[in-house]
């Protein structure tokens, strides 16, 4: 089975299904929602501070593959031999400017400057809470390649990555990180734009990751659709899914998961382990900031679903039924 590139409609580029993405139509309700929110949206108790042992990475993974979980959906993700940075997000505020915005709940675990050398950086789409300006302007003077949805390599080249390090990808277009891991850019539900004009003219993304001995789905954002299915017949079994459970809401089911989806997600896939991102760092939702981990749970119980959830900055081999259940320290209730 292969994947067919993004269809699009002029400039703009489409899902596979139809999706509503939360648009000018929904914002007054979505906007009752957020003022008439009871939720414990923010933490009450400041989280961490979580500090990354670097000197770990001076050892490769006995198992060839582990994960350092940054906060959100950025990953440093070390599978056999190679070194993938996903979606870096360093800064304080994912926004247009630093001064507003949803803030981040702890600190980057690992400073810029403490990570080791890396082999690629793959940016998934461009929405703020992926695409970070200050911190694709620390990789400017560094030599790792960029990994991008089409469109995508604009911004990096406009804040300073030289173009030839970068490649853009459309949907079920390939590339090598080095001479033997392989990656595949394949399809999401979701939507692009960093403003009000311009939506949906870059393209958003998911994907495979297959190294010598392990083959992981790096989903990123993407709400419910039956693509996942085939991605799992045409790439799986997957040793890891990394998918989102966070920023779900009655008022835009199409673009984000939440837990239920995400384990029909992971099964549909044919992942063999789960690990839950995008959540749990920033506050992009109405729900209780703990609540996509702790209905996880319930979920992958029910559906007999392995998880793998490490504690934030700490580098942590894939291990079936690891669950650090770190959020716990911090619940209010």
């Amino acid at each position: 089975m292969s994947i067919e590139h993004a269809a699009r409609q002029g400039k703009k580029f489409l899902n596979t299904i139809p999706t509503h993405e939360a648009s000018l139509d929904k914002m007054w309700p979505i906007l009752k929602l957020y003022l008439s929110n009871k939720a414990e949206s923010v933490p009450k108790k400041t989280l961490g501070p979580f500090k990354t042992d670097t000197s770990v990475y001076n050892t490769a993974p006995e198992s060839g593959l582990r994960i350092t979980w940054v906060g959100h959906s950025s990953l440093l993700i070390e599978i056999d031999g190679k070194r993938i940075l996903t979606d870096p997000v360093w800064s304080d505020r994912v926004s247009f400017s630093q001064l507003m915005g949803p803030k981040r709940f702890f600190k980057p675990p690992l400073a810029l400057s403490e990570l080791p050398p890396l082999d690629a950086i793959i940016q998934s789409h461009d929405h703020y809470d992926h695409l970070d300006k200050s911190t694709i302007k620390f990789f400017a003077q560094k030599d790792v390649p960029f990994y991008c949805s089409v469109g995508v390599g604009q911004y990096l080249k406009k804040w300073g990555i030289d173009g030839k390090r970068i490649t853009e990808l459309n949907w079920g277009d390939s590339a090598m990180i080095g001479d033997d891991c392989h990656l595949t850019a394949t399809p999401a539900r979701h939507f692009s734009g960093r403003g009000i004009t311009g939506r949906n003219e870059t393209l958003w993304s998911s994907f495979v990751i297959k190294g010598t001995k392990h083959n992981i789905f790096f989903g990123a954002d993407s709400g419910p659709f039956p693509g996942f299915k085939d991605i799992g017949d045409a790439f799986g079994p997957f040793d890891l899914t990394m998918l989102e459970i966070g920023a779900y809401g009655i008022y835009w089911p199409d673009i984000h998961m939440g837990p239920d989806n995400a384990t029909n997600a992971h099964l549909a896939l044919q992942g063999k382990v789960m690990m839950p991102i995008h959540w749990g760092t920033f506050n992009l939702s109405t729900h209780a900031w703990y609540e996509p981990a702790e209905w996880l749970l319930d979920f992958a119980r029910h559906k007999d679903i392995d998880l793998f959830i490490p504690e934030p900055g700490k580098p942590t081999e894939v291990v079936a039924g690891y669950k650090s259940e770190w959020w716990k320290r911090y619940m209010s209730v």
